[in-house]
C-alpha cells in the first residue's frame, strides 16, 4: 500500500509538446521530444528522468549532511543518461551516471564517510529507477577530490 500518491497531468499542446501540470503552486513546464520527432522546445522525457535522478540524489545528500548540522552548499549535480538500442532494436536508457559536487572541501565536513555510505539508499527516485537501469554515482568535493 502506498503512503503517498503523486498526481501529474499532461495535456498535448501540439505534436510531441505536452504541458505538464504538477498542481498547487508548482509551475507547469512543457516537455517536447527533440528533432526529428518534436521541436526540442522543452525537456525530453529522458532529460526529465535524468533531472529527477539528479535532483533526488542532491536532496538526499543535502538532507543527510544537514542531519549532522553540516553546510555543504552549494551542491551541484551533473547527470548523463546513455541512450541506445536494446536487443529488440528499441531505444532505451541504458545507464545513468550522476556526479555530485559539494560546494566545500571535504575536510570541512564532519561525518562525511557515514553520509557517503548511506545517502543514496534514501533517494526514492534513484533507488526505484536503479531497479531497471544501472545508476552510477560519484561524489567530489569543491577541490575536485573524488570521495565516492
Amino acid at each position: 500500500m502506498s503512503e503517498t500518491s503523486i498526481h501529474v497531468q499532461l495535456h498535448q499542446k501540439q505534436d510531441y509538446q505536452f504541458d505538464v501540470h504538477f498542481g498547487g503552486a508548482v509551475p507547469d513546464l512543457m516537455g517536447d521530444e527533440p528533432a526529428p520527432l518534436g521541436a526540442g522546445q522543452g525537456p525530453s522525457p529522458v532529460q526529465l528522468l535524468a533531472a529527477a535522478v539528479g535532483n533526488c540524489l542532491s536532496d538526499s545528500l543535502l538532507f543527510a549532511l544537514r542531519k549532522f548540522k553540516q553546510a555543504p552548499e552549494p551542491i551541484a549535480c551533473d547527470v548523463h543518461a546513455d541512450v541506445g538500442r536494446n536487443a529488440e532494436g528499441r531505444l532505451r536508457v541504458l545507464g545513468i551516471k550522476a556526479v555530485l559536487t559539494l560546494g566545500v572541501p571535504a575536510a570541512s565536513l564532519e561525518h562525511l564517510d557515514r553520509v557517503l555510505g548511506q545517502f543514496e539508499s534514501y533517494c526514492t527516485v534513484t533507488q526505484s529507477v536503479g531497479q531497471g537501469i544501472p545508476v552510477t554515482i560519484e561524489v567530489v568535493d569543491a577541490l575536485g577530490t573524488r570521495l565516492k
